[in-house]
This record gives structure tokens, sequence and C-alpha cells, in this order.
């Protein structure tokens, strides 16, 4: 977790996060395009480390996390080990569901990632039932859940937000906004003022930051999480981010105008503004080239070690499944 306040320490930490999720997910596409070594697509975050890096320096070990088929950022930033990540994407032994959720069903229960999600919208109302569950149990850590802007317009989102108003559950939604619904521009099938104004009309308290801003988002969904900690009900965070690559790795994404992509990354990489703010507390070139230098040879051991596992045997594929049998007998 971050120290309180704002020190350049804090500021390192935050670029380190967001340099070894950029190295994981470019080595994950790696392993998917050059190599063939992923089954299934892999949906990148590179360009929206700041909302992973800034949201989960906040979170204990003991809180719970629930995110989208874009989540590998998030888990690996709530603190779940890169090399059975990427044995999961790989489907070897050892990967963190023993190599069956691959990318979008990434989890890790022992740092509190109840997992990502390959159905859009759908992680709302499990978050929602997670934190009601903690507030039963008279628990006191929280839940933070991450969505993007194409799930606000999904049924799970009215359904799990209100329960969490109705309630007064312990939970932190994040709306994740990279402006597009795999391939279409959200705005352009979002009816009313935006997806904040959709959670204040359930009730909910909305934060709007600029989520490319690792600074701010880590500044605010701090504040948002004390609140919780200290008894809140449910918060709303709108961090407005742009994904730099297309929906999947495979995706040239030329449904967004001509230029677009290259003007954003230029005015809002997260990691290049990071750096540059780092620059400015007197932080010297040659440490931010290291940090850049440990995450890719980190993430470049991993993919390695991870090619080298070996799938898990035939008999795996049946355990961890649960079967009760025919429901006709119970039901007819």
């Amino acid at each position: 977790m971050l120290e309180s306040g704002h020190n350049t320490q804090n500021a390192r930490q935050l670029l380190v996060m967001m340099e070894r999720i950029r190295a994981f997910e470019e080595h994950a596409i790696l392993a998917a395009e050059r190599d063939r070594l992923v089954l299934g697509a892999i949906h990148p975050s590179i360009g929206q480390e700041a909302c992973a890096a800034g949201v989960m320096a906040h979170l204990n070990r003991t809180d719970i996390l629930l995110s989208t088929h874009r989540g590998h950022g998030h888990t690996l930033a709530k603190g779940a080990d890169p090399l059975a990540m990427m044995r999961e994407l790989l489907g070897r032994t050892g990967g963190c569901c023993g190599g069956k959720g691959g990318s979008m069903h990434i989890a890790d229960f022992g740092v509190g990632m109840l997992g990502a999600n390959g159905v859009v919208g759908a992680n709302i109302t499990i978050a929602a039932g997670a934190a009601h569950g903690i507030k039963i149990l008279g628990q006191d850590h929280i839940v933070v859940d991450i969505f993007g802007d194409g799930a606000a317009n999904r049924g799970p989102f009215l359904e799990g937000i209100n329960w969490a108003s109705v309630f007064e559950l312990p939970i932190l939604f994040v709306c994740e906004d990279n402006q597009y619904s795999a391939t279409t521009r959200t705005g352009s099938v979002t009816g009313g003022p935006g997806v904040a104004a959709r959670a204040e009309a359930l009730g909910l308290r909305a934060t709007q930051v600029d989520g490319n801003d690792a600074e701010a988002v880590a500044r605010v969904s701090g504040e948002i999480i004390a609140r919780l900690r200290g008894g809140g009900g449910p918060e709303f965070l709108h961090a407005v981010t742009y994904r730099h690559t297309g929906h999947t790795s495979f995706d040239p994404a030329t449904y967004r105008p001509e230029g677009e992509a290259v003007k954003e990354i230029a005015a809002s990489d997260p990691i290049a503004r990071q750096r540059a703010a780092l620059l400015a507390m007197g932080l010297g070139q040659d440490v931010l080239d290291g940090i850049h230098t440990a995450a890719q040879a980190e993430m470049e051991r991993v993919l390695k070690d991870a090619a080298a596992t070996p799938f898990p045997p035939d008999e795996a594929a049946f355990a961890d499944v649960q079967d009760i049998g025919s429901p006709m007998q119970e039901a007819y």
C-alpha cells in the first residue's frame, strides 16, 4: 500500500507497478501473436495502467476485487504472482486457476481477486453479492469492482448498483472508461449525461477523475476507500482513460478515426506522464530507465518459465468441477 500523503516514493511505486503491468501484457501479446502459445483472445489494458496501479495501491490483501475481461493489470496490482498469471494464460500447470480460466476469467482467491469475467457487466452483481456477504458477516474489508463504459448499458449495472445503494454496502464501483465498447464509440450508443449521472441517480456519491493520471487516481481512490473503511456506503469512481490497442491483441482498430490513437497516446500515456512527474521531482533518468528495464526483464523471465511449464495431465480436466447430477431428478 502507498504511504499516507504524497511523496516521491509513492510516485515511484506507481510507476513501478504500471511498468510491470505493461511489460506483462506486452509479453502476453508476444505469446499470443508471435508464438501462438495462447489459445483464445488477449484483451490488453495497455494505456489504462493508471487505474489499476492507483486504485489497487490502497487495498489490503483481504479486500475483494472483481474485474472485467481486460483484467490482467488489476490482478497483478492486487498482488497476484505474474508467473502463475502467465501460466494461466498459456493453460499450464501452476496457473492461478489451474490453466482452466485463461485470460478473460483470471482469478486468484489468495489475494482477494474473485475473478475477471468474460460477460460484460456480470462482475457488477457478483461484486454486490460479495459486499453484501461482508456486511452480513460483520467483516471490516471492502470490495472494489472495476468495469468498462460498455457495461453501463447492460442490465447488471442497474441491478448491482441499486442493490449496493439500498443496502449501503462497502463497495467502490470503478468505471474504467476507455471510450470504446469493443469496436463501437460508447458515446454513440449511450443516452443521457453519462455513467456518473446514472450512479448518482441511484444514490451513490460519484467522483470523476483523469484515468490517465496515476497520481490523481491514487489520491481520489484513497479518499474514497478511507470513507468506505470508515463505514460509508457505496461510492462510484468514473476514470476516463484510453485503450492504446484494439479490442483484442489481433484487432487493428480500424474503426477509430485516423490519427486518434497517435494523438491520444502522445498526450495522455499514463506511464510517460508518471515518468515526467518523477523527473520533475528530481528522480534521475537512469533510475526511470532502470525501472523500465527491470520490468521488461521480469516479464521476459516469466514468459520463458511459463512456456517451459508442462500442460496439466488429462485427468485434471475434471478436478475442481462440481457435478450434483441431473437437475431433472429434483425439478420434475
